[in-house]
């Protein structure tokens, strides 16, 4: 293969990689800002490992403190696990497990605290459960790996 043709590769397995994952944006178009329930917001999006949770808010205002369960529920940043403060922060859930995080400037007693639970991924479809023999299976595979081969050998020319 030649070095176009990998790179091309490396892009397209990125670009396939990256449309799994979701960037969950903390408060939506709120963001990360006192007085808005959080628990709310969490319970209405499902996490899962290698899903991104982000954090935007004013950098000298606020900041993010990933803490301990005690840390949230009293908003202490003692053994605090992680912090960030750019104020466009991007933390990778890579764990099945609850996180919790909090503002360490304050802000966690009105409320800026968000608690989540991230699951496992999801496992494919087993071959009994779709109704599709082996052998149909692995063909249907086989023309997936050729399509996504064939569409990297010809980007790979136009590049």
């Amino acid at each position: 293969m030649s070095p176009t043709a990998a790179v091309a590769a490396a892009l397209f397995l990125l670009l396939l990689h990256s449309t799994v994952a979701t960037d969950h944006i903390v408060g939506a178009n709120r963001g990360w800002n006192p007085g808005i329930n959080y628990t709310l917001w969490a319970n209405n999006h499902t996490f899962y490992v290698n899903d991104l949770i982000s954090f935007r808010y004013q950098k000298t205002q606020y900041n993010v403190f990933e803490v301990n369960k005690t840390g949230y529920g009293n908003c202490t940043t003692e053994g605090a696990i992680g912090n960030w403060s750019s104020g466009k922060d991007f933390i990778l859930l890579d764990k099945a497990k609850r996180y919790y995080f909090i503002c360490g400037n304050g802000g966690c007693f009105s409320g800026m605290k968000v608690s989540v639970l991230v699951h496992p991924l999801p496992s494919p479809p087993s071959l009994k459960s779709t109704g599709v023999h082996s052998g149909a299976a692995l063909v249907r595979r086989r023309n997936i790996v050729g399509a996504i081969l064939g569409f990297v050998l010809v980007g790979s020319v136009w590049i």
